[in-house]
């Protein structure tokens, strides 16, 4: 399983980013996106997605 990030309540803050241990998340067109491919939801890193645990928008982050 993966997460993704809704663009509409994406406010581009770019928070998420630099946690991702496994540089799943990037940039485009003023928001952010998440790579499935990539995310292991921080698994074997960390105990929560680290992605969620600092996104200043509730609900922006959500499991796909």
């Amino acid at each position: 399983m993966a997460y993704k990030i809704i663009g509409s309540t994406c406010s581009g803050c770019s928070a998420c980013d630099p946690e991702c241990p496994n540089d799943a998340i990037r940039e485009k067109s003023g928001v952010f996106i998440i790579d499935p491919a990539k995310c292991t939801e921080c698994e074997g890193h960390f105990d929560t997605p680290q992605c969620v645990a600092v996104c200043p928008v509730d609900g922006c982050i959500v499991r796909a």
